[in-house]
């Protein structure tokens, strides 16, 4: 089997810096563009079927890049990071080490602690994997998420800080998945 994760495209918060948690913010002109790009690379790839976050820009993104071809799912488990009373501030306004940290797994003014997260990124790969066996599934989220997500299929040790790779807009990423 293979996955596919996808951040959604650019929003105009993310070009200000700004934390959006589950807000419902829509992609911007050039988030449009990058998931336009996007669509054009993966033009040949054969997914068979597409799950993505229920919040706005992800699912403007999933319909961009698959909507006229592959059906489409919404996903609970996929939503991002809710992000409490950080969620609108300046990304630049927060301890990364202290709500990033694996093992601090902080929950302090309401953010979501990365051990839920990685829960929930669990019991979606569990379901996928058994469900999707020798398909190709498209998968399209936040970067918090994703994040999490990579760090489950590579099977890096659980502890540390997780912001170890830049998730940009529209980052696209493919992994195989033996089974056994």
């Amino acid at each position: 089997m293979k996955i596919t994760l996808v951040r959604h495209g650019q929003t105009e918060e993310n070009y200000q810096n700004i934390i959006q948690g589950r807000s419902r913010n829509e992609l911007n002109e050039e988030g449009i563009r990058q998931c336009q790009k996007l669509r054009e690379k993966l033009k040949d790839v054969s997914f068979q079927f597409c799950y993505m976050s229920p919040i706005l820009r992800t699912v403007q993104t999933a319909f961009i890049l698959v909507g006229d071809r592959v059906e489409t799912f919404p996903d609970s488990r996929l939503i991002e990071r809710n992000m409490g009373e950080l969620e609108g501030k300046s990304r630049d306004s927060y301890d990364t080490i202290k709500y990033w940290n694996y093992d601090l797994n902080s929950s302090d003014l309401g953010v979501e602690s990365v051990q839920e997260m990685f829960q929930r990124c669990q019991n979606f790969l569990d379901y996928v994997v058994n469900k999707h066996k020798g398909e190709h599934i498209l998968v399209v989220t936040h970067a918090a998420i994703l994040r999490v997500l990579r760090h489950l299929l590579l099977h890096h040790k659980l502890n540390g800080n997780l912001l170890d790779i830049d998730i940009y807009n529209c980052y696209c990423e493919t992994f195989e998945i033996k089974e056994g």
